[in-house]
């Protein structure tokens, strides 16, 4: 079996393994990467050890605990539940006011994982109370959530935009970002409507509203200084990536510094709650990946991905494919890794 074929196999088994195991991938694929690299294609383990993505690890690193941070001392539990003071006496207003609390967090960092499960409960609680469907306030979080998954801040955006400088595609981030959001709002904003949404502004759901607050705010004080201390340390990072070209993984484990030292957040807390699953996944399936590169498998698998598209259905062909292999495997750990590199081919 030739190197290409061999590291092709390799590969297709880490995917199918991703999909019908808990087995993290990431380790999995460094191993075959390590096997196909020295044992078969007569490289160094050095030469190997090369692909793993360093400056993508240590802006994962970076974002996930300065985020993480922020959710252990409660700042981001704080901000949401603050913001639905917004939609005081109007209870169709509610979805919408969760789609964009989604997407905020998600862009300014916490991504679409974190910032679900984060609202998910404060957003079911309010649905609850005041006869919102659950399916609804499902689609509006998630589609929010996912509209800021692509930001450069966000975990699933860094990881994109790391892969896609590795193949030379730069300067998209931005535009990648908002594509993103404009198709996730539209698929929330339909779901709005066709679940009934707009029937919500209606006077006797709006006199429901009035209570809602309290319950749900009752043990609600003001931000601590901690969590002050913690929007002070992300809106700085924000603003000195956006406008002075801060590296975001630097940046951001300089803010996790300064949050440890003044005490503002358990660190080891947040290291526990960091998604290092993810993080290993990522990583190890790149190491894999520069495998295919070097060997020849990655122009293989090109070649049989544009065996099944023309010109006209590639974007199509390659969103079902992802799509259906997203829905049994990780996004952003298996899925951007394998697939992002087959674009310039």
């Amino acid at each position: 079996m030739s190197l290409p074929v061999l590291s092709i196999v390799a590969f297709a088994i880490a995917i199918i393994i991703s999909c019908v195991s808990q087995i993290n991938v990431g380790f999995l694929s460094i191993a075959f990467a390590f096997i196909i690299g020295v044992f078969f294609g007569g490289m160094k383990v050095a030469d190997v050890a090369a692909g793993f993505p360093t400056n993508l690890f240590l802006i994962l690193v970076g974002v996930t605990l300065l985020f993480s941070q922020a959710s252990v001392n409660g700042t981001l539990d704080k901000v949401a539940k603050q913001s639905v003071k917004l939609a005081r006496g109007n209870v169709g207003v509610i979805p919408v006011l969760f789609f964009f609390l989604a997407a905020g967090l998600a862009t300014i960092g916490a991504g679409n994982i974190a910032t679900t499960a984060l609202l998910a409960p404060v957003a079911m609680t309010v649905a609850g109370n005041l006869g919102i469907s659950g399916f609804l306030m499902t689609v509006v979080v998630c589609c929010g959530a996912n509209s800021g998954a692509l930001s450069p801040f966000a975990p699933t955006g860094v990881i994109a935009n790391g892969l896609l400088a590795r193949i030379g595609i730069t300067g998209q981030a931005w535009p990648t970002f908002f594509n993103n959001f404009i198709a996730e709002g539209f698929v929330g904003l339909s779901g709005y409507f066709i679940l009934g949404g707009y029937k919500l502004f209606s006077r006797t759901a709006s006199r429901k509203a009035v209570h809602k607050d309290d319950r749900l705010l009752a043990h609600e004080g003001p931000f601590t200084w901690d969590q002050k201390l913690t929007l002070l340390v992300i809106g700085a990072l924000l603003i000195s990536v956006s406008f002075f070209g801060i590296d975001v993984g630097m940046g951001a484990i300089i803010g996790a510094v300064i949050l440890t030292v003044c005490r503002a957040s358990n660190e080891e807390a947040a290291v526990k709650t960091m998604p290092w699953n993810v993080i290993v996944m990522v990583c190890g399936v790149t190491v894999l990946i520069s495998i295919l590169e070097k060997k020849g498998g990655m122009d293989l698998f090109t070649t049989i991905l544009a065996r099944f598209s023309t010109q006209t259905s590639v974007t199509g062909v390659m969103g079902f494919v992802t799509g259906l292999i997203s829905v049994y495997s990780s996004s952003s750990g298996v899925v951007l890794p394998a697939f992002l590199p087959t674009i310039p081919g």
